[in-house]
């Protein structure tokens, strides 16, 4: 019995994983994006094409888990001081479009389709909640969540998260089966409750996991993370919240947490497996038996609510100050709708609101408009994309230095300068057309090109170039070229500009010949010059700097060999125990 019992648990685990393992590097091979081949993976293995997966419900259940971590990560990148600077967006921008698109859809039920009011209502407050899950994860690829067109997408996000409590009140309110002042008094429950979970995440988490990180065990550390996302998310989905706000508020308290990116780096394995989980369990819930029976009633649906959803954002964004170009791009992401919206209307059927037949009918439209999503994403990139100016600017083609620097932003500017000042010869390539203009009015001759290309890198003269210098602020860019300069350009040595300390790992882990944090020197100079200021000497000063180098090089040797966690005992959180040298006692016995 124990036996069957695990195989018919391994079972469908293994056909969802090799589904996913075959479909998901097709889909992004074709340029399809990795969401689409979920979808399909998820709906080629489900009850409606091969059969091998019939509990569906279940599974989507379960890998929400997989929303709600993710949350959780957002959440860690947005402190409360930011959250704070938001709230105008979130209750403005949010409030207007969602108010307005579920008008307008209502009234397009009600007016093209002849739906009641309230069903009409339902329908349109579904299809408003967009995909957390999609447009976050759109946003993360393309890093564009800390812009500012960013910043308001995730406004909007944020107040459709939190719309769920209201929306299912209303549903409470509309029910035929129920007290309409029942949906109030969930509503203060809830309230409560959200009070409840800023407290304790305000004055309980970072305690916590200090404690935690005393016993020096990482599953313990990981147990912690995962009882306090899943903890929170339990308490959201317990008082009619939904899970994922619940999750994001406590990402939201640890922010400013010293042990972030720790908490961080342990969820993102559980976050990766099931956000990809989720989009299975969306494609597996499509019933192809109702597109086949109503495919005209469907294919209305989802046009007439896409154009009215669609003419909302748009009017939206651009009373708010978008330009033509914001408002395509910021529509283009939101036409469809999310994974809250099955809990709406799931809702109200149990409120008797909507029948068995409409719900169907709401949730394979908000299925097939997240599905289509990658097509319309790719539509919308060619479509608006910028055609940028290139006058006065020259592609890179047979340039001949001794020196390829990549980037000639703040820090590739300045790195240019020594060298120039010996007599180098010097090859300057950069991507931004602005960028080369504005150089060329200074006397710069700096040339266009992606250095993230292999033909560009070739052009630039990286094959006779005694040193390549990567002066750009794009992590994921700054790997990618050294890659491709290890194994084409070996004579080269490669000077990398980090981002930040976890950047520095993966450029030491992958062979470069050097590599410095952006920050890490001029840190150096304003510590430097705040012992100058306090009146010690200079030799004190020069001790201190070299004896905080050598802490930070061991610590940073530490973490590569190990974990983000290594070398914390290099780190320097008290006055020191012993003077620096003879001059500091003498220093310190005057000023006592």
């Amino acid at each position: 019995m124990a036996e069957a019992s695990l195989g018919e648990t391994i079972g469908p685990a293994i056909v969802l994983m090799g589904a996913a393992v075959v479909a998901v590097p097709l889909f992004k091979r074709l340029g399809l994006g990795s969401v689409l081949g979920y979808f399909a993976a998820g709906m080629f293995v489900g009850p409606s094409v091969l059969g091998f997966i019939t509990d569906a419900g279940s599974i989507l259940h379960f890998s929400e888990l997989g929303v709600v971590m993710f949350l959780f990560v957002i959440g860690l990148e947005l402190r409360p001081q930011k959250l704070w600077t938001m709230r105008g967006q979130i209750f403005g921008l949010g409030l207007v479009q969602v108010g307005l698109a579920t008008g307008a859809l209502a009234v397009t039920g009600v007016v093209l389709f002849g739906f009641s009011v309230s069903t009409a209502f339902v329908a349109g407050a579904g299809f408003v909640l967009s995909s957390t899950a999609v447009i976050m994860s759109l946003l993360r690829d393309r890093g564009e969540i800390a812009s500012n067109e960013g910043q308001k997408s995730v406004s909007i996000l944020l107040f459709e998260d939190l719309m769920i409590v209201p929306l299912l009140a209303v549903v409470a309110f509309l029910s035929p089966l129920a007290r309409g002042d029942a949906g109030w008094a969930d509503m203060v429950i809830a309230v409560a409750a959200l009070l409840a979970l800023l407290s304790v995440s305000r004055f309980g988490l970072n305690p916590l996991f200090a404690l935690l990180a005393r016993s020096r065990a990482r599953e313990v550390l990981t147990a912690g993370a995962l009882l306090v996302v899943l903890g929170a998310a339990l308490l959201m989905e317990i008082t009619g919240l939904s899970m994922a706000m619940g999750a994001f508020l406590a990402g939201v308290m640890l922010s400013g947490s010293s042990y972030r990116h720790q908490i961080e780096s342990d969820i993102e394995p559980f976050r990766g497996l099931l956000m990809g989980l989720f989009f299975l369990a969306v494609g597996m819930s499509l019933d192809l038996s109702v597109v086949a029976a109503e495919w005209p009633l469907l294919l209305a649906l989802l046009a007439a609510f896409t154009v009215a959803k669609g003419i909302a954002v748009y009017v939206v964004a651009r009373l708010f100050g978008g330009d033509n170009h914001q408002a395509l791009h910021r529509t283009s992401m939101f036409l469809q709708g999310g994974e809250f919206a099955f809990v709406l209307y799931a809702a109200a059927v149990s409120a008797g609101v909507i029948d068995a037949r409409e719900n169907a009918l709401f949730s394979t439209i908000v299925i097939l408009s997240m599905a289509l999503t990658p097509f319309v994403l790719i539509v919308a990139g060619r479509t608006l994309r910028r055609k940028t100016s290139m006058d006065g600017v020259d592609a890179a083609h047979d340039l001949k230095g001794r020196v390829l620097i990549i980037g000639f932003g703040r820090f590739g500017q300045i790195a240019s300068q020594l060298l120039l000042s010996r007599g180098i010869a010097l090859s300057v390539i950069d991507n931004d057309p602005d960028r080369i203009r504005d150089a060329g009015r200074w006397g710069f001759k700096i040339f266009f090109g992606d250095g993230a290309r292999l033909d560009v890198l070739r052009n630039s003269g990286a094959a006779e170039a005694d040193a390549i210098m990567i002066c750009i602020d794009d992590r994921t860019a700054a790997l990618q070229i050294v890659d491709m300069a290890q194994h084409e350009f070996p004579q080269a040595r490669l000077l990398v500009r980090s981002y930040d300390r976890g950047h520095s790992i993966q450029l030491i882990r992958a062979g470069v010949d050097y590599q410095i944090r952006e920050t890490a020197e001029s840190a150096y100079l304003m510590g430097a010059q705040g012992l100058r200021t306090l009146g010690f000497a200079e030799a004190e000063v020069d001790g201190a700097i070299e004896d905080i180098r050598r802490r930070d090089n061991e610590r940073l040797s530490e973490q590569v060999q190990g974990e983000w966690m290594s070398g914390r005992d290099h780190l320097l959180t008290k006055p020191v125990p012993e003077p620096l040298g003879a001059g500091a006692i003498s220093h310190r016995q005057s000023a006592t």
